[in-house]
């Protein structure tokens, strides 16, 4: 029974914020497998639609640039249209053209498809304002990519306006479960809206699906109405904030734990589960400690031990990560631990597979995306390669990312591509001394102490706080909290009041950080 427990998932979701917004963190039997950055002042997301203005075109690119508001002109292809493209620009052009009586897709005639093969002239001229959908956020000089084919995410279907189609999600096994999904979607989905079913309604019965549906048309119906006399470049639907997008896109899998401090990423939650998922706001749980909650729960030590062009593995193997322009490419190096009475190909062979689940974690983790290149160690034996490929494969399939991964080739590389939308995330790991500012001298560590027994003393006499909490370096707290006659000890014996000293492996040697009794941090 025990063995059998230890292959269960425990999936848990954890958001804080910051000064800059969210970090959200997905963590996997408490090992962070995804990090995510929202900043409160991000200008586009992907899924946002905005209504813009053709800037210009570009005939050699058969492309155009376009004016969404965001400081770097969004670039849309000719592929990216869309069949329907020139039904959605007529259907855009009444609506901001009308007052109060906006008409229903359902009772538009819809346009001929343009050719897959023609020129962005044909569709588009400058200074024309367009309905599009981000695809892409702007990554380092380039703006953000663009697509007509716009499309509403909702729990279990995705709503495709100006297609009749009815797609099925691959993943779904079942035959039998695919052809009552498309019969039953045939039936409610509204005239010149195409669905394309989720994984996640596998199962599910037709009031749930079709609410689902109703919701979506709703809120096209709302989009419409932020059109009607809009002025271009402006945003028209905003993607729902990334802590609700992911809930929404991991519904099948679920979570077993949300942990968060903000209280309103805490209603909002609140209010997303009990709309969709009423039974399940029992594993919503809201932080109070004083610990900052990615330190509570360990996450700021595996940031800083996951980032870095090496990163370190269990049985002493490490890999080494380089990024270039083109592409990432990433090497495996066994290191200097060997086991005991194996051969080379069984040490080599249990390095790699080790290395492949750690690299899967990578690829999530920092979001990296484009081409990827793996250098395994070398393998003789070709069921030794195939088992890999199939490993490696296997620890990929929990990437929502699309990617595509090739076998192994003759000099035991393997390639991938991974879809790339976002930038990838970098996390500094090392530390600028806050004492020297990178100069290599710093005040005598004796004195450290010093400074902080000073602020205690100023912030209890002065400010006559009753309880007070230091959050600092683990190295610095251990010598606060070393010996039977401590700091905590004496500062207690000298104010009467306690002071706890905690550890934050987030801060450098040097910060300290004093949280009042009400948890705010005194700023001094």
């Amino acid at each position: 029974m025990q063995q059998e427990l230890n292959f269960i998932l425990v999936n848990e979701l954890v958001v804080s914020a910051n000064d800059e917004g969210l970090r959200i963190g997905i963590l996997e039997n408490r090992r962070i497998v995804e990090l995510h950055h929202e900043k409160t002042n991000k200008l586009f997301s992907v899924g946002d639609i905005c209504l813009g203005r053709v800037k210009k075109l570009v005939p050699g690119l058969n492309a155009a640039f376009v004016d969404i508001g965001h400081p770097k002109d969004a670039f849309l292809h000719y592929l990216d249209l869309g069949p329907q493209v020139m039904s959605l620009q007529r259907y855009v052009k009444a609506v901001h053209a009308s007052e109060n009586n906006i008409r229903p897709i359902g009772q538009m005639k819809t346009l001929p498809d343009i050719n897959k093969h023609g020129k962005m002239a044909q569709v588009l001229k400058a200074n024309q304002f367009i309905l599009v959908q981000v695809v892409k956020e702007a990554i380092s000089t380039k703006g953000p990519r663009l697509s007509c084919e716009v499309s509403l995410p909702g729990q279990y279907v995705i709503l495709v306006p100006f297609s009749n189609e009815v797609s099925i999600s691959r993943k779904i096994p079942s035959a039998a479960e695919k052809k009552r999904l498309r019969v039953l979607m045939e039936s409610i989905k509204p005239k010149n809206f195409g669905v394309i079913v989720r994984t996640a309604a596998e199962g599910k019965e037709v009031k749930v699906l079709e609410q689902d549906l109703k919701d979506l048309v709703t809120k096209w119906e709302d989009m419409a109405n932020s059109i009607v006399k809009a002025k271009p470049p402006k945003r028209v639907l905003k993607e729902e904030v990334r802590t609700t997008s992911i809930i929404r896109d991991m519904l099948q899998t679920g979570f077993d734990a949300i942990h968060t401090d903000d209280p309103d990423t805490f209603e909002e939650i609140q209010s997303y589960l009990g709309r969709t998922l009423p039974d399940s706001n029992k594993i919503l749980k809201f932080h109070k400690g004083k610990v900052p909650l990615f330190e509570s729960l360990n996450l700021e030590k595996q940031i800083k031990a996951s980032f870095g062009k090496t990163v370190t593995m269990q049985n002493g193997s490490y890999l080494v990560i380089e990024h270039t322009e083109a592409l990432h490419v990433i090497d495996v190096n066994s290191g200097s631990k060997n086991l005991r009475g194996a051969t080379l190909e069984d040490n080599a062979l249990k390095t790699n597979m080790e290395a492949a689940s750690e690299i899967a974690r990578q690829l999530r983790l920092r979001d990296m995306g484009g081409i990827i290149v793996i250098d395994f160690i070398d393998l003789k034996k070709p069921e030794n390669k195939k088992a890999l490929y199939e490993h490696f494969r296997d620890q990929m399939k929990s990437d929502r990312a699309k990617h595509t991964i090739l076998p192994m080739s003759r000099f035991g590389l393997v390639q991938i591509t991974r879809q790339r939308v976002r930038p990838e995330l970098s996390i500094i790991t090392t530390e600028k001394c806050p004492s020297c500012a990178g100069t290599g001298k710093m005040q005598s560590s004796i004195l450290i102490s010093d400074d902080i027994a000073n602020n205690v003393d100023f912030l209890m006499k002065q400010n006559k706080e009753k309880v007070l909490t230091l959050l600092v370096n683990p190295y610095v707290g251990a010598f606060l909290r070393q010996g039977v006659w401590n700091y905590p000890r004496k500062w207690f014996f000298q104010f009467w009041r306690k002071v706890k000293v905690l550890d934050d492996n987030s801060l450098g040697f040097t910060e300290v950080r004093y949280i009042n009794s009400k948890g705010e941090e005194i700023k001094l």
